[in-house]
């Protein structure tokens, strides 16, 4: 690499001879392509989004302009090419960057998100904020196709075209979703239109029409839609904003000569920019979907590196049972926000086509939208992050419980999911949907529980929660036929003298290591599998109580109005004097690392569990 070395400072690139700017962009996939294939990463939306965010630095004057990205896995070249080039082989590791845009680590980020849709709302924020405290800065909202998908960015559209303050939303297409409307035609006229004295004529002219006494704003309507017929933005025109568009977004000259044209148009503008995802490096740009988030993987086959696989992963187990339940009944159906792979709906997806909808970054929406497949007589499952369901809680509460209405939440990647971060961590599903009267809540403790409980929840007939983590199995024998679960029963694995660990979904067979630890050290400590969260097994809390008044729960949860709490809870209603430790998550976000390194740091690793609990029982 000669030119990104020096490249320290933003402006250390608006001095840089703009002859270099293509083959700087070209250093900057190398770096990118070689820290996410050493530690895994969003690939193929950073890759195709470097010409664009290297213009938007060049051409505008950050950090006192704003960049407000949606979302951040399309930003590792802003990271690169703002001071964090030389640490940017750390990213996604303990102690190392984040994956996404993160406030506290620069200055230049100036606002972190790890969902979609967001950019609007906030980047409209600070425009307002710069207006009030008479500031004389730039804000711009870079958000990618996906993320108009998501309700949210409507709402901020409709809401920054009424203000009609200055900003600028690049909308970067790579032609995955919405319009793939490049070529010489669109070129021209993009390039037309984005002239100064042509947006003064439109303007001049528009005032004219609307000066006119019979036609008046019939007119200047007139004049709007016929200049929507050429270009695609109406919708954004309708809206409020000034739409200018599509141009190639891999294209760094023509990036930066319309963004120096657009720069100071008044009011909120569009400029949709077409990119290829996971541009530079064949296997991402020939398979997207495999390269958008992916583990470390060899550069020149494109190959994963992962080892051998000695169990099926626990979204694979979804992904099977699934099928397989579905094949026996046509009333089930199928909802993803834009994650079929993720997931595991992609196979429900391929067998039953008429069965399986993706509603796009949707959550909102998702959850309702099975509302109304349950009202009408199916068995409908939404499979998503449990970090993503956060955002469809009111719709759980108000649309799925409330109505008693018998949809199946599956949430993938609940509890510590590692390098992602704590915008990705599922951590906060126990707290926040507890309180939900009629929703079941099931965490399996293992890969053939899983397969077990989805059983259960579709024969429930119920609103039904079964939480998950990420990741490989514990390659436990898996059951040939399913069965149902007796709900809101647990199974006690052994009873102990001394202690009683109550622990929930992955956390068990870290109880169990932990018993045999203590065993060592002479301390007789009991293990039970509380398999539901709700309704709790009162009878083995109370059967725990009767062996020991030390009892423990275990958890991959924030404490805070968790699966602990309820525990407690229970005591307190039943007059159990217990003494009860509980062990999870404490009031704080966790970073990002790797799964084992994370589990080691907050005390949930079967060896700090033993720790932990030894000391307490000593006490």
């Amino acid at each position: 690499m000669n030119i990104l070395p020096s490249i320290r400072t933003p402006q250390d690139l608006r001095n840089l001879n703009p002859e270099l700017l293509v083959p700087l962009c070209a250093e900057i996939r190398e770096a990118i392509l070689s820290a996410v294939s050493q530690n895994g990463g969003h690939l193929g939306s950073s890759l195709g989004a470097v010409e664009i965010i290297t213009a938007l630095h060049y051409v505008y004057n950050t950090p006192q302009d704003k960049l407000v990205f949606d979302t951040g896995h399309q930003a590792y070249a802003h990271k690169i090419l703002t001071g964090r080039f030389e640490k940017f082989k750390t990213v996604r590791t303990k102690g190392g960057l984040s994956g996404f845009l993160k406030r506290t680590e620069s200055e230049y980020d100036a606002f972190g998100a790890g969902h979609a849709s967001t950019s609007l709302s906030a980047a409209l924020g600070m425009a307002i904020a710069r207006d009030l405290n008479k500031e004389n800065s730039k804000v711009v909202a870079i958000a990618s196709d996906g993320a108009f998908t998501g309700g949210m960015i409507y709402e901020a559209l409709q809401n920054a075209g009424n203000l009609g303050t200055d900003m600028l939303v690049v909308l970067n297409d790579n032609q995955m979703f919405i319009s793939q409307r490049v070529g010489a035609l669109g070129k021209f006229l993009t390039r037309l239109i984005t002239k100064k004295y042509v947006q003064m004529a439109e303007d001049k002219a528009v005032n004219f029409l609307k000066n006119l006494s019979k036609l008046g704003n019939d007119a200047a309507k007139l004049a709007k839609r016929a200049r929507a017929i050429l270009f695609p933005g109406t919708i954004f025109e309708e809206m409020g904003f000034r739409y200018f568009g599509p141009i190639n977004g891999n294209d760094i000259n023509e990036v930066i000569n319309v963004l120096k044209d657009i720069k100071d148009t008044k009011g909120p503008v569009l400029l949709h920019v077409v990119t290829k995802k996971g541009k530079g490096y064949t296997p991402a740009e020939e398979h997207p979907t495999d390269f958008h988030g992916l583990g470390i993987f060899d550069l020149e086959t494109g190959k994963g590196k992962t080892g051998v696989q000695t169990a099926p992963t626990f979204t694979q187990v979804f992904s099977d049972t699934i099928v397989k339940l579905a094949a026996k009944d046509e009333k089930i159906v199928a909802i993803t926000a834009a994650m079929p792979e993720g997931t595991g709906l992609d196979a429900f997806r391929n067998k039953f086509p008429h069965r399986y909808f993706d509603v796009g970054i949707a959550e909102e929406h998702g959850a309702t939208f099975a509302a109304g497949l349950a009202a009408g007589g199916l068995k409908p499952v939404f499979a998503l992050y449990s970090s993503f369901a956060q955002r469809c809680f009111d719709q759980i509460l108000h649309d799925v419980a409330l109505q008693n209405l018998p949809v199946v939440f599956a949430l993938d990647r609940a509890g510590v999911v590692g390098e992602d971060g704590p915008t990705h961590h599922g951590v906060f599903d126990l707290s926040f949907l507890r309180s939900v009267p009629n929703l079941i809540i099931c965490a399996p403790s293992d890969e053939n529980e899983l397969q077990h409980a989805l059983k259960t929840a579709f024969a429930s007939g119920k609103p039904f929660v079964v939480r998950y983590p990420r990741g490989t199995g514990f390659g436990v024998e898996m059951d040939k036929s399913l069965k149902e679960f007796e709900i809101g029963k647990g199974v006690f694995k052994h009873k102990g003298k001394d202690v009683n660990i109550l622990a929930v979904g992955n956390k068990y067979r870290a109880a169990l290591r932990a018993a045999e630890i203590l065993k060592e050290s002479g301390i007789s400590c009991g293990v039970a599998d509380m398999r539901f969260v709700k309704p709790l097994d009162g009878e083995i809390i109370k059967d725990a109580f009767k062996k020991s008044s030390n009892i423990v729960t275990i958890e991959d949860n924030v404490l805070a109005g968790g699966f602990g709490s309820a525990v407690a809870e229970f005591l307190e209603d039943n007059n159990l004097a217990a003494r009860l430790l509980r062990l999870g998550i404490k009031d704080e976000f966790i970073e990002h690392g790797k799964p084992a390194e994370l589990h080691e740091l907050i005390g949930t690793s079967a060896e700090k569990i033993a720790q932990n609990i030894k000391g307490w029982v000593k006490k």
